[in-house]
């Protein structure tokens, strides 16, 4: 007996007329045999006969949703045979048109290396400390207080909130202490500074970076181990086989190496870190406390699983207020936070004592820039495949003709779509990978290719798909929706008509260069602006060195020499560089002075003598800081233009000021000079002598112009190494230091401006190509009008009249958005430019001479050709 449910297969899946043929056939197969193979093996064989012969070609009309039109069905368009045809023909026409192919194939290849290379940046970003085990459950606190009026937030806590967290609120599953540090190492002969960090023994369960060697739960619990990272073992002992061998830090303390870490990714806020120590092997300096007042560490907690952060949040807020009663006069609107690691990177923005939005912004605004690149090249393919259509327009009358379906159409269309998308892939991967290491350069990321992942080629697939299918569904639904019969009579679309979905696409794409150029053109003008700024100081010929060693008990004898060797014609000691704020005062009381006063924020800087001289700042009033002329000055204190003005001081050279448990006294005004950025208002600033309690470990050295700058920097290094030995003499100039304030946003002037050649340049791409077509298109008009007299320059104005009304219809469009959004993202800055109406004349010219010079070679290549060949081409 035959299988039933085979029989009902054969029923269903076939053809009727199909069907009986078949089923007459397999069963005088099967009886056969029954009488060779034995019933069991006929009936399997009857089966998989069955299931071979189910093929798209015989199925049932309904199931393909089409009706027969005569006795056998239509073949299924998806056979392999006629995808065979669709290849065939993509590739004829591919061939047949090359300029054209090879326009669509460049347009869409830098369009997709360009999208590529900025989201592989976006994922870096997104991925910015999100990769631990237990992101969802870490946080680091944060201080909120007001502070004349205004809400503040930062991330220094005191050094013991961590464990009062640990110990008194059971929804914390564990809370650590961070604090940075640096060093020089020495093992043998080797020596590197390196930054590091103090960590308490947990801290590499809650960041559990991969330990190539050492037990993760005891490498930090000791007092005298230290883990080091892979990179650091090698360049100290040659080899990661490092476990117990010995680092000396400042030639002082010896420690053994009790873990090995793999290099940190670049992704994380503790990339810098190179070592770390345990927590019990940090000393508290003379100018800092381990009370509650000292806010000098970082604190790291770990929630229990599913415990509601908010809830927390309203645990803990009062701690640190309920310890400062008494230490601190005003502790009202102290509070502390938790802030989510998952935002950490990207919402570090403080606006009204709140972390909000930050590097997002930018994510968000590169994404959008990102996306309309691809899509820009895809209109590029949109516009010049329908601007061909024509030449494919008998190939569409004759398929319809012959029985060929709409669907069939649209996937053949599709298919040449995918074909070239797939071809650019080839040409934009090989793009990335050869501007890949630039682009990391200009980003400071270490962005790169996973060649070996399957995920990485999975998702190179999609992506070329799913720009194949954006790039070539208009055309094929286009193409496909053309009448047999108009086509036949060569009814055709006009070129001259007055509005189309094409020249849509061309007003689009001209309105997002010209907000790209617009946005280039003011981040230039905003930098320029704030470079231009006077920085209060003389940044030639200055350099900075921290006073390591030995250099602290030496000083004296260091700047003595350095002068009378010819190095330096003054030199300075300070709690920090110039360029540098180093620390800030709240609390100040002075003659007049309120209460509400003592919330006003100064910034706070510490010197002994020369500091002006040796700097360059200008003093308007009194005299400098000289200690050694005059003692008293240890508790004296400078003041800066703003600070006076804030303070409301007619006469303060003499006025008594109070801070820091101290009277000090006003000897000087200086001229407003930029402690912190060129694009922010300059703060009130003091500066005060050696007497308070934060330590001036850093020496200002005034470069001697007479020699150059070699000739210097060889005489101070042996000073230098004369009295530290131990240690490489390491500087920085201040004009370098001053240039880096300006680091961020000249990479994003630098990356607009690259996009915005790109967007230019792929948009060219296929005005260049509209435009040959278009003359083309004319060529017997413009035979015409030449016989009857036109001049060469009338026939170059004619073809390019419509694509420079195309442009002014996009400026139109396009200035208002560019002026909106530049304008938004000028008020982040306090010192800041007013957008002219020259961004925008410079945008609308330039534009106008990128366009002419796109579409004036065509013109004029139409316009020079001899009219009885024009007259012929039809």
């Amino acid at each position: 007996m035959k299988s039933r449910w085979a029989k009902y297969l054969i029923r269903w899946f076939f053809a009727p007329h199909r069907a009986d043929e078949l089923e007459d056939d397999l069963d005088e197969l099967f009886q056969q045999r029954v009488e060779l193979i034995g019933l069991r093996q006929a009936r399997w064989r009857y089966v998989r006969d069955v299931i071979s012969l189910m093929r798209p070609s015989l199925m049932r009309p309904s199931l393909l949703k089409q009706q027969l039109t005569n006795e056998y069905p239509q073949p299924f368009f998806l056979t392999p045979t006629m995808i065979s045809n669709y290849v065939k023909i993509a590739w004829r026409n591919l061939m047949r048109a090359k300029g054209y192919a090879s326009l669509n194939i460049a347009g869409l290849a830098v369009g997709m290396a360009a999208s590529a290379l900025i989201f592989l940046w976006i994922q870096s970003e997104l991925t910015y400390d999100r990769f631990y085990t237990k992101t969802d459950r870490l946080f680091q606190v944060y201080n909120r207080d007001i502070f004349s009026g205004n809400a503040q937030v930062w991330g220094t806590t005191p050094k013991p909130l961590a464990p009062a967290l640990k110990q008194d609120y059971p929804d914390i599953e564990d809370a650590i202490r961070f604090r940075p540090t640096g060093f020089l190492l020495t093992a043998g002969d080797k020596k590197l500074n390196s930054e590091g960090a103090y960590a308490d023994p947990s801290f590499l369960n809650l960041f559990d970076f991969s330990l190539l060697a050492g037990n993760r739960e005891k490498v930090l619990s000791g007092n005298n181990g230290i883990v080091i990272t892979k990179a650091l073992a090698e360049k100290l002992f040659g080899t990661t086989d490092a476990l117990g061998k010995v680092v000396q830090l400042d030639h002082k303390n010896s420690f053994s190496v009790t873990g090995i870490l793999d290099d940190l990714p670049t992704n994380t806020q503790f990339s810098d870190v190179s070592f770390l120590l345990p927590w019990t092997a940090f000393v508290t300096p003379s100018w800092d406390s381990d009370g509650w007042a000292s806010n000098n560490n970082y604190t790291f907690v770990l929630l229990k699983d599913k415990v509601n952060s908010d809830l927390v949040d309203e645990k803990i807020k009062r701690l640190t207020a309920n310890h400062l009663k008494g230490v601190v006069e005003d502790v009202t609107n102290r509070q502390i936070f938790l802030h989510p690691a998952s935002q950490w990177h990207l919402y570090s923005k403080q606006e009204n004592g709140q972390l909000t939005e930050g590097k997002i912004v930018t994510v968000r605004l590169f994404g959008i820039i990102a996306a309309l690149i691809l899509l820009i090249a895809a209109v590029n393919f949109i516009n010049l495949s329908t601007a061909r259509s024509e030449k494919r327009a008998k190939e569409v009358g004759v398929r319809k003709v012959a029985g060929a379906q709409k669907s069939a159409l649209i996937f053949q269309f599709i298919s040449e779509s995918v074909l070239l998308t797939f071809l650019s892939g080839i040409l934009a991967l090989l793009l990335i990978v050869l501007c890949i290491p630039t682009f990391n350069d200009v980003t400071g990321k270490q962005l790169s290719l996973s060649f070996g992942s399957i995920s990485f080629w999975g998702a190179a697939l999609a992506f070329v798909l799913f720009t194949g299918l954006l790039a070539g569904s208009y055309p094929a639904f286009y193409l496909a929706n053309f009448q047999p019969v108009k086509v036949m009579k060569g009814i055709s679309q006009s070129v001259h008509a007055v509005f189309s979905p094409r020249k849509g696409l061309v007003i689009a794409q001209f309105t997002f260069a010209i907000v790209l150029i617009i946005a280039t053109l003011v981040i230039k003008h905003q930098i320029n602006y704030a470079q231009n700024r006077e920085s209060g100081y003389d940044r030639n010929n200055l350099l900075f060195s921290y006073l390591s060693g030995d250099l602290p008990d030496h000083y004296g004898s260091l700047q003595q020499e350095l002068i009378q060797r010819g190095a330096a014609v003054a030199v300075s000691k300070s709690l920090g560089p110039i360029t540098t704020i180093s620390s800030r005062q709240w609390g100040l009381s002075w003659p007049g002075s309120t209460k509400a006063d003592k919330d006003i924020e100064f910034d706070r800087f510490a010197a002994d003598a020369d500091f002006l001289k040796t700097t360059g700042t200008k003093l308007i009033a009194g005299r400098e800081i000289d200690v050694r002329q005059y003692p008293t000055d240890s508790s004296a204190v400078l003041l800066n233009e703003t600070a006076v003005k804030t303070m409301h001081l007619k006469t303060p050279i003499g006025a008594t000021v109070s801070f820091d448990n101290r009277n000090w006294q006003v000897i000087g005004v200086v001229k407003d000079f930029i402690f912190a950025s060129p694009y922010e208002a300059i703060n009130p600033v003091l500066v005060h002598g050696p007497k308070g309690s934060v330590p001036l470990s850093w020496t200002s050295i005034r470069l001697n112009p007479a020699n150059t700058t070699a000739q210097n920097l060889e005489l101070a290094e042996a000073v230098f190494k004369k009295y530290n030995p131990g240690y490489p003499f390491e500087y920085t100039f201040a004009d370098e230091s001053y240039k880096a304030k300006f680091a961020d946003e000249q990479r994003t002037s630098l990356l607009t401006s690259l996009f915005t050649g790109l967007t230019i340049f792929i948009s060219c791409l296929g005005l260049f190509g509209l435009a040959a077509y278009t003359a083309q298109q004319r060529t017997k008009e413009i035979g015409v009008r030449k016989v009857l007299g036109a001049s060469i320059p009338s026939i170059i104005g004619l073809l390019t009249k419509d694509f420079i009304q195309l442009l002014v219809i996009a400026f139109v469009i396009g200035a208002p958005i560019g002026w909106y959004a530049m304008d938004q993202w000028l008020q982040d800055y306090n010192y800041r430019i007013a957008i002219g109406a020259g961004v925008f004349v410079l945008t609308l010219l330039s534009s106008l001479v990128i366009v002419m010079l796109t579409v004036s070679f065509q013109a004029i290549k139409a316009a020079l050709v001899n009219p009885v060949r024009s007259l012929r081409s039809e």
